[in-house]
């Protein structure tokens, strides 16, 4: 028994501690090339107890590549599990979002099948079945089981609900080593079509489901006790940069309440990960805003500091994604102030256009770089090479109320200290269009897009964001795009195909993006 009770108080359905195994007890009832599911969205909620004894396993019996199988899981989980079974070459296909450095190298040496989708979209189509008719043995970390075997979950609901549609058979894990999080969530499956409902959330703290999500018993085929803490996310630091683009848009928004466009307490906030998200949150903490509220996917810890200061009142999210230390130490010391605050909902839930849209949230998140139009990319450096994923940033950036994208203008190379701008001529690879986006913001500026033309956001956006270092070279590769194009008659959005990838060849070959002129040679087929 841990100091949060014991398997048999957290397991209130009794006939279920019959099946109670050791996670080592578990392995037999994998095979190779079998379709998992696991629970999980972010570093949190996620299973580690059977996951971790299989890898064990693997390792143990130079089992590697020879046991494979397809995750299907709401995001990224920790590190100690499914980036160990990169490493052991255990993993075949992978949906719809990771993190880890050795399951990203897997899936760029071509090793690893991942797929991206928009979250909210992969959740829905998880359901359906488009992915795999069936999960062969899905995996559940939950807080409690119910006298009528409802699934409490933990720190996350991810796609549980779609997992539980389609799995064939299901192993819980039961954590005692931390406290329950029994009534933090809004647990709903959704129907498929034509019989799905709309979800009738008009406020962040809206519940239009149960605390727990219903599961067959005929199903479960183990009950595992865990104790392993969730390996959050770091802490990310704010830094100089990170605090100027906070202050544009701590600006933006003053400027927006004054105008009318916004009530003085904003609307539902969505912020994604990062340095720059948690200096946004921060920056909120510290100024004049009140009675706030969060519509998002992941609370940081930040948010924490948002509660502490008193001006955010409601918080949704899929996932409470607080560090491992001191993130989740802090919420379990003053659980009575944060956990009537916040709530917790599936993906399909958490995600959905049509309550982000009713709610007129504003939506904030990261690229990697964004171009001269405010074309951004999330998640193909160099248009080739996978980070994460796509994650949940365009189901917010397309039907926001503000959808705002914010970078540091330029990033080092090993060579040049402002070797990568992050406003570029053409992205190498888009996630979310010039239709998507109102704000673009790095720390040389804000420019605010909307009602522009595609030639005026350009100016606008080197104008207002583009590094000192690279003003005078992307201006002049769009001068002369205008030039080039308009003679033409073909000049809505200017773009010279000859030359606008040149900056991305240039850092492949010589470290920086700083090219010394748009001069190139090219030879074409006759």
């Amino acid at each position: 028994m841990s100091e949060f009770g014991s398997l048999e108080s957290r397991v209130r359905r009794k006939a279920l501690l019959d099946k109670v195994k050791s996670p080592e007890e578990c392995v037999e009832f994998f095979k190779d090339g079998m379709d998992l599911g696991w629970s999980g969205f972010t570093p949190a909620g996620y299973p580690k107890a059977v996951p971790i004894a299989l890898a064990d396993h693997v390792e143990k019996n130079n089992l590697q590549g020879k046991m494979k199988f397809n995750l299907f899981i709401g995001a990224s989980v920790g590190a100690e599990t499914e980036d160990r079974w990169a490493t052991l070459d255990m993993i075949d296909r992978r949906w719809p979002y990771q993190t880890g450095k050795n399951i990203a190298k897997g899936i760029n040496e071509g090793r690893i099948r991942m797929g991206d989708k928009h979250l909210s979209l992969f959740a829905q189509d998880l359901g359906y079945g488009f992915y795999t008719p069936k999960i062969d043995i899905a995996i559940i970390e939950v807080s409690a089981i119910t006298e009528d075997c409802g699934l409490v979950p933990t720190s996350s609901c991810g796609v549980i609900g779609e997992i539980l549609m389609i799995a064939d058979k299901v192993i819980i894990e039961v954590n005692t080593g931390q406290p329950s999080f029994e009534g933090m969530h809004d647990c709903l499956i959704p129907q498929t079509p034509p019989n799905r409902q709309p979800f009738l959330i008009s406020s962040s703290n809206d519940r239009i489901g149960t605390s727990a999500f219903p599961c067959d018993p005929d199903k479960i085929i183990a009950v595992v006790e865990s104790k392993h803490r969730d390996k959050g996310r770091a802490f990310a630091d704010m830094d100089a940069t990170s605090e100027a683009i906070a202050g544009h848009i701590m600006q933006f928004f003053g400027d927006e309440v004054k105008a009318g466009r916004l009530p003085e307490n904003l609307l539902p906030l969505q912020s994604g990960v990062g340095s720059i998200a948690n200096a946004v949150v921060g920056g909120l903490a510290q100024g004049p805003f009140k009675n706030l509220t969060v519509f998002t996917e992941v609370l940081q810890d930040t948010m924490l500091d948002l509660f502490d200061s008193g001006k955010l009142d409601a918080a949704s999210a899929c996932s409470l994604s607080l560090s491992e230390e001191p993130g989740f130490p802090r919420f379990f010391e003053n659980w009575d102030k944060y956990a009537d605050k916040i709530v917790l909902r599936p993906l399909s839930i958490s995600n959905a256009p049509e309550p982000i849209r009713r709610l007129g949230c504003i939506a904030m998140n990261t690229p990697v770089e964004f171009d001269m139009y405010a074309h951004a990319n999330s998640t193909l450096v160099g248009g080739t090479r996978m980070i994460n994923g796509l994650g949940g940033s365009g189901d917010f950036l397309r039907n926001g109320y503000l959808k705002i994208m914010h970078s540091p203008s330029v990033r080092p190379t090993k060579t040049d200290p402002y070797g990568i701008t992050c406003v570029v001529p053409k992205a190498p690879h888009i996630d979310h269009t010039e239709h998507d986006l109102d704000v673009v913001v790095t720390e040389q500026g804000l420019a605010d897009l909307r009602g522009l033309a595609p030639k005026d956001r350009a100016q606008t956006i080197i104008d207002k964001c583009v590094h000192p270092e690279y003003k005078p070279i992307i201006q002049e590769y769009f001068d002369m795009a205008k030039k080039e194009t308009l003679a033409k008659g073909i000049g809505h959005e200017p773009q010279l195909f000859d030359r606008c990838f040149k900056m991305q060849q240039n850092l492949a070959q010589n470290g920086t993006m700083r090219i010394k002129n748009w001069d190139i040679n090219i030879d074409l087929c006759e």
